[in-house]
């Protein structure tokens, strides 16, 4: 039987972009599933918003994500991508947290960039560690899983900050650290998201939702016109 890494990484490298909602309690989990979705991120600032109350400003810690990220994972039978923040410190840490969400039957986990304590992609006042430090994150998370088919989605908050060439820059070092699916969160326009398609070495995600600073394409983003902006190697897949 196929890990549930396994059957997310089948469901991102086939040809059709993958839409994946984003869910935060069992009710949103179970919804998405009965509605025919066949894969699911789990939203961290969603999770720290409903379980504390609070927005996504870093208050939520490593254990109340994994206790309810696992909770989630287990009322579904749908495979689930975890919020996993920054990891929860440097790359020994990171190498724990991943270990404990694959533990947790996840099928893979979002680590970013920030500083922590964190801020959602969306909001201001955002700061991101090195490059170099990031990408040591990643490969220490890429070793971490037991399971190799376990994805790796490297996440970059340097958009805001230094523009969109550093952050396909930073991509491309987390790509050779070993991420396999990649995320520029909040980029500003259509023409951001096909330049960062272009020159990106793996899988991309691009978040999509309402309130956010993303562009929004929720008809038009099954056309295959958004398929053209990814090379071969680095198709585009929608959370």
């Amino acid at each position: 039987m196929a890990s549930p890494g396994q059957i997310m990484r089948d469901l991102i490298a086939a040809p059709e972009i993958l839409i994946m909602p984003g869910v935060y309690d069992g009710f949103s989990a179970r919804l998405v599933e009965s509605m025919g979705f066949k894969a699911a991120g789990i939203s961290g600032a969603g999770l720290s918003e409903t379980n504390l109350g609070w927005a996504d400003l870093g208050i939520m810690g490593y254990e109340e994500n994994l206790r309810s990220s696992a909770a989630l994972a287990a009322c579904c039978a749908i495979p689930l991508q975890a919020d996993g923040d920054t990891g929860y410190g440097n790359a020994v840490n990171v190498h724990f947290t991943v270990q404990g969400f694959e533990r947790a039957g996840l099928a893979g986990l979002m680590l970013e960039d920030q500083v922590w304590p964190k801020r959602c992609g969306h909001l201001a006042g955002k700061e991101v560690i090195s490059a170099e430090e990031g990408a040591e994150k990643i490969r220490a998370a890429a070793e971490a899983r037991r399971d190799p088919s376990f994805i790796i989605k490297a996440r970059t908050d340097a958009t805001a900050i230094f523009g969109v060439k550093e952050a396909i820059r930073r991509l491309n070092l987390y790509a050779e650290a070993g991420a396999d699916l990649l995320f520029a969160d909040a980029l500003l326009s259509a023409e951001d998201i096909a330049l960062v398609a272009r020159n990106v070495s793996k899988p991309l995600s691009v978040n999509m939702g309402f309130g956010i600073r993303q562009p929004q394409r929720p008809r038009s983003f099954r056309h295959a016109s958004w398929k053209t902006w990814a090379s071969p190697q680095s198709p585009i897949h929608a959370s």
